[in-house]
């Protein structure tokens, strides 16, 4: 009976059992068991990293340096910036790239100064906005307030900045840049995308992640405009993209004296799978959509007009606003067309201006997986700088989060390649050509529209100004071959005194009726002599000069035209001139 109660006693299922014993447990240690599970899947999701930083004692994570083994910039200018070779430690109540990205968005504590704007006009009626900040701004203490300028011969280093995708000048990253690199002397001025800092769309034409001629033509004014200054340039996402691929588009013959990339997306195809591949990156894509659409909204009318407004408006994703915007805007076929077309990875290999690259490996936009290692390892002029945390843009240091250690990075690179001999060196020949056009065209307050859509400069000095012009043009391109110059010389020579023997023979023939007299008749017979020589070769410097204002790029293309052209002008001349001393010569009286 014993054993029989015992039985019945214990009918309970082990299921029960453990609820009986749960239910005696404490509420409180339930809720302390929810919390630390829910601490943990945060910590997860937000890629907390504050332990890993306890762990190893509060000193960062350290930068890793990717370079050529012979690479100058490295061994000559990176290697003197400390920045680069030490720790970088975040903000710890920022311990996550999420929370400083959204931190930078929000607020990022950027310092207070006022722009002086400048309205620039490319050539496709498009407006771009310059904002500048005078290193004169902030020597007078009252920074907006100086009304300084910037004259041409002065030789204080110029920085342009390139703001990213829907960002302009006000963002908190482009003004801690701005004001840290004005603080330090240098002149800077932020070029906005079309469409943002407040400008309308003036034209048909939007900026996108590889439209590059905006920055091309920037870049080129203001090399124009302040020829001494050293040029250099920053470029931040989607500003970093366009800034790569405009050095690899120009190689050696852009202006730009050195570089430096923030958080480049390198790969748009990569990075657009990465934005929607988890949970948290797509929250990150739907934002940027939202961003997008409010850009477009601003700019409607003309926009509405070139594409389907009512799919732009449903975009959830940057892939669906490219598709829809994007690619209809700029004529792409496809969206990965446009994407592989506009990867500035494609170009790092073209590159030939001193370039330092900054990039979190645990940016939540632009993944690691599209950083170009090998790519930028192989390129001598590059320098690439990783560093484990950092977010996008962010890189807030300091326990008050009120600077951000990629500008100072940046600082002391730029610093150092401005002391240092390496900036690069536009091709002189192109610069000398380019350099005596506009010298000759900036000698007149007015300017004269030609027949053939050329621009010429008007001036008192009557009606030989165009013959200067093409004087100074074919002088360049002598200077720039020496071997042409000696060819067009000598022909010349060949001209004259066949022209000489010519005028002799005549004088012969006539008996001598029409002695040439005294300086007279020389004067008279090398008048002859230049009228034939300037026939001859009027064709070939309209030519040639026509050619240079359209084009202005390769000299040595210009020259190669000039000797082909004229070889056979020159010798038809020669033989319609001295037709009759060839048939009155030893040869031609045997034949």
């Amino acid at each position: 009976m014993e054993a029989g109660d015992t039985s019945s006693g214990g009918g309970e299922s082990a299921g029960e059992l453990v609820l009986r014993a749960a239910a005696l447990v404490p509420w409180t240690r339930y809720a302390l068991a929810a919390l630390a599970i829910a601490s943990a899947l945060l910590y997860r999701f937000l890629e907390l990293h504050f332990l890993g930083d306890l762990l190893r004692g509060l000193r960062g994570g350290r930068v890793a340096l990717t370079f050529h083994p012979d690479s100058r910039v490295y061994h000559r200018v990176a290697s003197k910036c400390r920045s680069l070779h030490g720790r970088y430690l975040t903000t710890p109540w920022l311990a996550s790239p999420h929370l400083q990205t959204l931190f930078l968005s929000i607020s990022g504590r950027p310092p207070s100064f006022t722009y002086k704007r400048q309205l620039y006009t490319v050539r496709d009626g498009g407006t771009i906005a310059l904002d500048w900040l005078l290193a004169s701004d902030i020597e007078a203490g009252h920074v907006g307030s100086c009304d300084g300028t910037i004259s041409k011969d002065d030789s204080t280093p110029l920085l342009v900045v390139i703001p990213g995708l829907t960002s302009d000048s006000s963002a908190a990253y482009v003004k801690h840049l701005v004001f840290s690199m004005a603080s330090k002397g240098w002149n800077v001025v932020v070029s906005n995308h079309r469409g943002l800092g407040g400008i309308s769309i003036t034209s048909d034409c939007f900026y996108n992640a590889g439209w590059t001629e905006d920055m091309r033509e920037v870049v080129n004014f203001l090399h124009q405009r302040y020829p001494v200054a050293p040029l250099f340039t920053v470029g931040t996402s989607i500003g970093a993209n366009i800034l790569v691929k405009y050095l690899g588009e120009e190689g050696e013959s852009t202006p730009v004296a050195g570089a430096v990339s923030i958080c480049s997306p390198w790969d748009l195809l990569v990075t657009n799978r990465f934005i929607s591949r988890k949970l948290v990156q797509r929250c990150y894509d739907r934002a940027l959509a939202i961003g997008l659409k409010g850009y477009a909204k601003l700019h409607q009318p003309v926009l509405a007009r070139l594409a389907n407004w009512e799919a732009i408006t449903l975009s959830r994703s940057i892939r669906e606003f490219d598709r829809h915007a994007t690619c209809v805007v700029a004529k792409y076929e496809t969206v990965d067309t446009f994407y592989r077309k506009c990867s500035s990875a494609s170009y790092i290999g073209n590159v030939s201006v001193p370039l330092l690259c900054i990039s979190a490996l645990d940016d939540p936009l632009c993944t690691r997986e599209a950083i170009p290692w090998d790519e930028c390892r192989a390129n001598k002029n590059i320098v690439l700088a990783t560093t484990p945390n950092g977010g996008h843009l962010a890189f807030f240091e300091g326990l008050t989060a009120g600077r951000l250690w990629w500008v100072r990075a940046v600082s002391e690179f730029l610093c150092a390649l401005h002391d240092s001999p390496y900036m690069h060196q536009q091709k002189a020949q192109e610069h000398d050509l380019h350099s005596s056009l506009e010298s000759s065209i900036d000698k007149s307050p007015y300017v004269n529209f030609m027949e053939d859509g050329m621009v010429a400069a008007v001036t008192n000095d009557g009606p030989d100004n165009d013959d200067n012009l093409q004087n100074q043009i074919v002088g360049e391109i002598e200077r720039n071959d020496d071997m042409v110059a000696v060819q067009q010389n000598e022909n010349s020579r060949e001209i004259q005194n066949e022209c000489e023997s010519g005028l002799e023979n005549k004088n012969r023939s006539q008996g001598n009726a029409m002695p040439v007299q005294g300086h007279g008749g020389s004067q008279e017979q090398g008048e002859l002599c230049a009228n034939k020589i300037r026939d001859a070769i009027a064709p070939v410097k309209k030519s040639i000069n026509q050619l240079t204002r359209s084009q202005g790029r390769s000299v040595w293309l210009l020259a190669y035209i000039a000797v082909v052209t004229s070889w056979p002008l020159l010798g038809t001349l020669g033989y319609f001139l001295f037709r009759k001393k060839f048939r009155n010569s030893l040869p031609a009286k045997k034949l």
